[in-house]
């Protein structure tokens, strides 16, 4: 009986070929239209300030070196990704409650609105893109693309040397 070749392998150069391809014009189109949502400019968001704002609405008020950890990467990125969100109102600094000398990053009321906004019509642009899609392919899409993004994280975190900083 015939078998069917491992196409996860290396021994396939033009899937692997293929998979870099879309990989890079998902990131492009990704990046073009800042997954802003249905034909709602206004509710573009660009990549940092969403990954910011998601992660201190899901882990809550905390210090620039905690949210550079949990975010895999350098605290001085965090600090310049962070300005612009303090200067429009949607994070705000406000004093450790143990220790009033450290400062504490949180989500302002305004930031969780537009959090919300954002997220909202990107669940429908992805509602939309997905509208033939069976509910399991959508399911392993998304497994396969939080496999892929881990697997990408553990990588880069694995070589990144104490002297050489997370970018």
């Amino acid at each position: 009986m015939p078998t069917t070749p491992d196409m996860t392998t290396a021994s396939d150069p033009g899937l692997l070929d293929t998979l870099q391809h879309q990989v890079a014009v998902f990131a492009r189109r990704a990046e073009q239209t800042r997954l802003g949502g249905v034909g709602q400019v206004r509710n573009s968001m660009d990549r940092a300030a969403y990954l910011l704002l998601n992660r201190l609405d899901k882990e809550g008020p905390m210090g620039v070196k905690a949210l550079a950890a949990s975010m895999g990467i350098d605290s001085s990125t965090v600090t310049r990704q962070v300005a612009p969100l303090v200067d429009t109102g949607l994070v705000k600094r406000t004093s450790h409650p143990e220790d009033g000398r450290a400062v504490v990053l949180q989500l302002s009321p305004r930031g969780e609105a537009r959090l919300n906004e954002v997220r909202s019509s990107r669940r429908d642009l992805m509602a939309e893109l997905t509208d033939d899609w069976s509910p399991e392919e959508r399911e392993s899409f998304c497994t396969l693309l939080t496999r892929f993004n881990s697997a990408l994280s553990a990588r880069q975190t694995s070589q990144v040397t104490p002297d050489e900083p997370a970018s």
